[in-house]
């Protein structure tokens, strides 16, 4: 995978001024056996013909002075667009049972949907070369696939004991850490800085270039598990500091760092990968609390910000999850924060979305409350299939989806995988 500059801060700040200024609001499973015990045969990569990334022509001799994102999505079909809305599991992807190769049964289902992104778990790690690999080949051959884009290779490393695929793993001679709440504890904000580089350079090396991380909840409610010491701690100010450098030390090793989860996981009981989950706080707690670390998050440039399926019935009050509320993702987030970056969600298979929604009509209400990346839909094809037809049934505008590929090329774009 070719060398891509390192993002500072102060790149990104002004790569989403010119977004503002612009109007805008892998695998082939080749272990012993698939799904349901069926062996799968091996696969051989075939050599394909490299595209260039980011390239447009320029007629009559003019020099275009359209940034490159303008420049690309003009070359883009809608189908193009809406596969770049997604990031899912190379196993959603491709239909097999566990993926640790790219090959064959990958370029086919990317030629199908050439997907914006793959988040990857524990289970496609088998060793250190095979990540490596699985990486640089899904890369190769999202680039040959639809519009020539390369994709987000994203995975959840947060650090700590418990969200930490890579460094939990004991494939690779990484650094380890104790959880955030430890890190938290010291008071000292350079200890996250230093959890920021270290994972954003370790991830960068193997391949990976988006991290959902860090962890931006205020944990004001002690028997929650489901964030528990995943979160930096209880004050505001504190949680503020530590994950705004975090962020700004993560984007200063070239991977881009996703906070999460907007409007704030630290006040619920339940748990959103079993149904819904609820923040009783008034509006003015959740705005003088929960949204500190958020805040500092978009003032030290992060690109992106993971919405939760978090209800909130006393701020929002419109009986939907954060994730599909236009309130909490336009009003709110864009709005009141003014986050200019990409938006992204939870998961959309866990049990407070598929509980309550089908896929389609999922994916449809999320593109319409402003939202950017659909992670994990419980099915890629009902989702991109519904968005398809939201648009072409003029439910949703051409240019509300150009919106949000605009900003995600973007995200690539900081990143140095486009232009």
């Amino acid at each position: 995978m070719a060398y891509t500059a390192p993002i500072t801060r102060r790149a990104w700040t002004a790569l989403a001024a010119s977004c503002a200024a612009a109007g805008l609001t892998g695998c082939d499973a080749l272990s012993t056996s698939g799904e349901n015990g069926t062996n799968w045969p091996t696969l051989t990569d075939k050599p394909r013909e490299h595209q260039p990334t980011g390239s447009a022509e320029v007629n009559d001799g003019q020099q275009d002075e359209r940034s490159v994102e303008e420049r690309l999505l003009d070359t883009m079909t809608l189908e193009q667009k809406v596969a770049q809305l997604f990031i899912v599991t190379p196993e959603e992807l491709t239909g097999v049972h566990t993926a640790t190769v790219a090959g064959d049964v990958t370029a086919g289902a990317l030629e199908v949907i050439p997907v914006g992104g793959l988040i990857y778990f524990a289970k496609n790690l088998v060793s250190a070369q095979q990540v490596r690999e699985l990486l640089a080949k899904t890369h190769d051959l999202a680039v040959q696939a639809g519009a020539g884009i390369p994709p987000f290779l994203s995975i959840d490393e947060e650090g700590g004991t418990l969200v930490a695929r890579v460094a939990k793993s004991g494939l690779f001679d990484v650094p380890t850490f104790p959880n955030m709440a430890e890190i938290g504890a010291t008071g000292d904000p350079a200890r996250a800085a230093e959890v920021g580089e270290a994972i954003g350079t370790y991830l960068r090396e193997i391949g990976f270039n988006l991290d959902f991380a860090p962890d931006a909840d205020v944990l004001t409610n002690p028997e929650n598990t489901a964030i528990g010491q995943r979160s930096f701690g209880s004050d505001p100010e504190l949680v503020a500091s530590m994950v705004a450098a975090e962020v700004e030390a993560m984007l200063e090793t070239g991977t881009l760092p996703c906070v999460k989860h907007f409007p704030g996981h630290g006040d619920t009981a339940g748990d959103s990968h079993t149904g819904a989950v609820y923040a009783e706080r008034s509006r003015e707690e959740i705005e003088s609390c929960e949204f500190a670390p958020f805040r500092a998050a978009i003032e030290a440039g992060c690109p992106l910000v993971m919405v939760g399926h978090i209800e909130t019935p006393n701020f929002a009050g419109d009986g939907l999850p954060a994730s599909l509320s236009p309130t909490m993702i336009t009003d709110v987030l864009r709005g009141e924060l003014g986050f200019k970056g990409v938006v992204t969600t939870d998961s959309f298979s866990m049990g407070a979305i598929t509980q309550n929604f089908h896929p389609a009509d999922a994916a449809v209400r999320y593109i319409q409350a402003g939202g950017d990346i659909l992670l994990m839909p419980a099915s890629l094809r009902d989702a991109y299939d519904g968005i398809l037809t939201a648009v072409q049934g003029g439910t949703i505008s051409e240019e509300r989806i150009d919106e949000s590929v605009l900003r995600i090329l973007a995200a690539k774009k900081a990143a140095g995988l486009i232009g």
